[in-house]
């Protein structure tokens, strides 16, 4: 299974109910694919989740960031908590300031 796949499955009934069965992700690691998917359905094209309106796919993506951010503090990684909220915020300010080249710097800069 994906970590996309894995994402699908998790998230909000009413979000995984426009799960895209035929989805890749990008990352290998549930956390960042799911925060990865919360800032595509902000920011652009999911990969996982499909036929959303706008407003449904900003709750969804805010959904899936705490998805993500709720399984590292489980496990009681709160370095890795602060990161990619950093990240998150790094992001909705990269496109605040119409700037979504330092957006995906910033995606291509962050591990776990």
């Amino acid at each position: 299974m994906s970590a996309l796949q894995e994402v699908q499955q998790n998230a909000e009934p009413a979000v995984a109910a426009h799960a895209d069965r035929d989805a890749d992700g990008r990352f290998t690691n549930f956390v960042l694919e799911a925060v990865h998917e919360g800032y595509r359905l902000h920011y652009g094209e999911p990969l996982g989740f499909r036929g959303m309106d706008e407003d449904l796919a900003l709750l969804a993506g805010d959904s899936l960031y705490a998805l993500g951010l709720a399984r590292l503090a489980d496990q009681g990684d709160l370095k890795s908590v602060a990161l990619l909220a950093d990240l998150i915020t790094g992001c909705a300010k990269a496109h605040a300031e119409d700037d979504p080249v330092a957006a995906e710097r910033l995606w291509n800069e962050t591990s776990l």
